[in-house]
């Protein structure tokens, strides 16, 4: 592989323990409703949302999930990278191709997981993650798939994550820890707010292990602080 994938090669370390309270989480805010589509972004660049989505696929498919990964960031693909597979076929030629996706469809070194790698780079991504074939696609996702995790640019730089937001059943927000201001990480939540989009919690990453904080990460589900949980996590990339 590419880049590291602790839940694989650390099984038992507090990080990979951090990813299956996140799991748990995740799986608790389907209680009223199904979450199956869930998008994952971040405020802005390098914040460590492609990990994320690579590390909580395998922690779900570790439960017996099928998982589909979808890398929805056209404009710097990373799943590719993350699970060692080739992206010269991916979902930008799934967009503009009326194929049958599964032709696309990676297979991975991990039982339980497959992606759909994002391919090249087009010139026109937001046009193509906004189309209706997209829609069309998540949809068809979700009826093969227990959990579909798509990677998105981050909200605040382009328009593809909150034209997504419509299209899930939830979104995690991360955040890297020294990197974003409040502020800015306040907008991102308005953006998502504004969209209509159902917030299931916040990761915080990047946390320095130097301030005796052990790298934490928060989770909260909806918008009440009182139900904000704290758990060990790591300093992503």
């Amino acid at each position: 592989m590419a880049y590291s994938l602790i839940t694989i090669e650390q099984t038992k370390s507090p990080i990979s323990e951090a990813y299956r309270t996140l799991r748990t989480n995740v799986q608790f805010t389907g209680v009223d409703s199904e979450t199956k589509k869930i998008m994952i972004t971040s405020s802005g660049p390098r914040e460590g949302k492609s990990s994320t989505v690579a590390n909580l696929a395998v922690s779900m498919a570790q439960t017996g999930k099928c998982v589909l990964v979808v890398d929805a960031d056209l404009r710097n693909p990373t799943q590719h990278k993350l699970f060692g597979l080739d992206n010269r076929r991916g979902l930008s030629v799934a967009l503009v191709q009326e194929q049958d996706y599964r032709n696309y469809i990676r297979e991975t070194a991990v039982p339980g997981v497959k992606v759909l790698t994002g391919g090249p780079i087009p010139p026109n991504p937001a046009e193509l993650v906004g189309s209706n074939r997209m829609k069309r696609l998540i949809k068809e996702f979700s009826q093969e798939y227990d959990i579909v995790l798509i990677d998105t640019p981050p909200v605040i730089a382009v328009t593809d994550a909150a034209v997504l937001a419509h299209e899930v059943d939830g979104v995690i927000l991360v955040l890297a820890s020294g990197e974003v201001n409040k502020d800015y990480a306040l907008r991102a939540k308005e953006l998502l707010d504004k969209v209509g989009a159902k917030i299931l919690g916040a990761v915080l990453n990047k946390a320095d292990l130097k301030t005796g904080e052990y790298n934490y990460y928060y989770y909260y589900h909806g918008s009440d602080d009182s139900n904000k949980k704290k758990q060990k996590h790591h300093k992503d990339r």
